[in-house]
């Protein structure tokens, strides 16, 4: 489909340069025909009309030869021209076709993925739902203790689509324009506030200390979408450290930016799965073995989109059963 599309684009190129390139050989053409023949009027004014004889006439006729000949020439020159034009231009619309429907492709694909993953990752929780409560209808000595242990499995499966529903929401909502967000001052103090009461419940569940050290400051950004943000850090905070453990929130200003940290002592990050944290739906497999809250490995992707709005930048440093720090540079103003 792309590969039909650029040749169109290309064709379509083609036409409009040559249709160009024709119009002004023909400019060009004409010109020069009639400069041609004004300059040849103009010699024989010059000439001595009162004795015109047949020398006179002969050298008429052999300007007119003259003319056309140079009419020839010029033709024979501007079909060259434009054959050659006509091969580069071919060259060049390819590759400019190729150029202009790169990043539509890459949406397509971006797309395309999102969709198979989306599908397969809501597929997961729908399959084990639909599973467990056909074995247990089969079972026709089904107690009331296995009917309530159902009724949790599939209550945690419920919650788990609703986690993945608004993940998913809420990546689309930062994937394009920031049309969502609105920017204004506020303060860093407020945005650590809120964030630490969102993921207050799945740290006291996991005797988890939240360690608030940050300063407060002001700074232009999207109140909403910031505190998203620093909820996502700290749930993955506590999501990956051990119980009865500790997670550190300090921050700091710079010269034209304000710096977030949160800090904890949890499994940490290889080296290899470094360079994926970012990807949507990317989940170490260490992650996933070492802990047993579900995730579905889209936290990050939506930090990223929330950082690019802000023109911010993200840093990471980890290490294998030691912690991991994540550092939020952003910008005091987004101007």
């Amino acid at each position: 489909m792309f590969q039909k599309a650029r040749f169109k684009l290309t064709a379509w190129y083609l036409l409009i340069i040559i249709v160009i390139s024709l119009i002004f050989s023909g400019f060009v053409y004409n010109g020069w025909v009639h400069e041609l023949e004004r300059f040849n009027r103009f010699s024989h004014l010059r000439e001595n009309t009162q004795n015109q004889n047949s020398r006179s006439q002969a050298h008429q006729l052999l300007d007119i030869s003259s003319i056309e000949e140079s009419r020839n020439r010029l033709l024979t020159t501007l079909a060259l021209i434009n054959f050659s034009i006509l091969g580069l231009s071919a060259v060049a619309a390819y590759f400019l076709a190729g150029r202009t429907l790169k990043p539509i492709k890459q949406m397509l694909d971006e797309q395309n993925r999102f969709i198979t993953d989306a599908s397969h990752e809501l597929r997961t929780p729908l399959t084990s739902l639909i599973t467990s409560i056909e074995v247990n209808l089969r079972n026709k000595k089904l107690s009331l203790q296995n009917a309530k242990d159902l009724l949790e499995n599939n209550l945690t499966q419920a919650y788990n689509l609703r986690t993945l529903s608004d993940d998913l929401l809420a990546l689309n909502q930062y994937q394009g324009k920031n049309e969502n967000l609105t920017f204004a001052q506020i303060s860093l103090a407020v945005i650590v506030d809120e964030a630490i009461k969102r993921v207050n419940p799945l740290a006291i569940k996991k005797q988890i200390k939240i360690i608030d050290d940050s300063k407060d400051f002001s700074f232009e950004g999207d109140k909403r979408s910031l505190v998203d943000l620093l909820a996502i850090l700290l749930d993955n905070a506590i999501k990956y450290s051990p119980a009865k453990s500790t997670i550190k929130i300090f921050s700091a200003t710079l010269d034209h930016s304000i710096s977030i940290t949160v800090l904890d002592h949890g499994i940490g990050i290889s080296n290899e799965d470094m360079p994926y944290i970012f990807d949507r739906f990317y989940r170490a497999d260490k992650s996933r073995s070492k802990t047993e809250i579900f995730g579905y490995g889209l936290g990050l992707s939506i930090a990223q989109k929330i950082i690019d709005a802000h023109k911010g930048e993200i840093k990471i440093q980890s290490k294998i059963n030691k912690g991991t720090q994540i550092t939020v540079e952003i910008p005091k103003s987004q101007l």
